[in-house]
């Protein structure tokens, strides 16, 4: 098997709040852990940093988001999450966004958006632990379903989802 290396300060950051942080499984089980074994047993190496932090908001994520980002960072998963709206606060979530995705491309980090509609289906779908968050489960089929979009920007070859769910997409 060829092994196909990230750039030796390629990063993935995975920025959001509980569900990636995680809430309810161990740290080995949130989708940062399970996606960067997936990208390492595929050849690929580098790491995806877990930049999640319970109960934040889009503006938290905003304020932090230089400390959040190490040198070399090329990729970053940015699930906003609904905390905003469970604090009353939903009508800054959209400017937040708009201000942490144009602070990333100035910076040339590519970034893969995951709305709460696809927590939401793997939720329906039974992988939700509280209506909120995902199981372990959840977690392994939210990695599988964002290791395709986090090898495309490396131009490497397409690595097949186990469902047609697309979910995801690139901002």
């Amino acid at each position: 098997m060829m092994m196909m290396a990230f750039p030796a300060s390629a990063q993935v950051v995975c920025l959001s709040a509980s569900n990636t942080a995680p809430h309810s499984v161990a740290a080995q089980e949130a989708y940062p852990a399970q996606l960067e074994a997936m990208l390492h047993a595929r050849g690929y190496t580098g790491r995806v940093a877990n930049g999640g932090i319970s109960g934040e908001t889009t503006a938290g994520m905003l304020s932090r988001l230089d400390r959040a980002m190490p040198p070399g960072t090329r990729i970053v998963v940015l699930q906003p999450g609904g905390n905003d709206a469970r604090r009353g606060i939903a009508g800054d979530r959209n400017a937040n966004v708009i201000q942490i995705i144009g602070r990333l491309k100035a910076r040339q980090i590519a970034v893969i958006m995951v709305e709460n509609e696809m927590l939401g289906a793997l939720i329906r779908q039974g992988y939700g632990s509280d209506g909120i968050h995902l199981t372990a489960e959840g977690y392994r089929e939210l990695a599988i379903q964002l290791l395709p979009e986090v090898a495309r920007p490396w131009g490497y070859p397409r690595v097949e989802m186990s469902r047609g769910q697309r979910a995801v997409r690139g901002a």
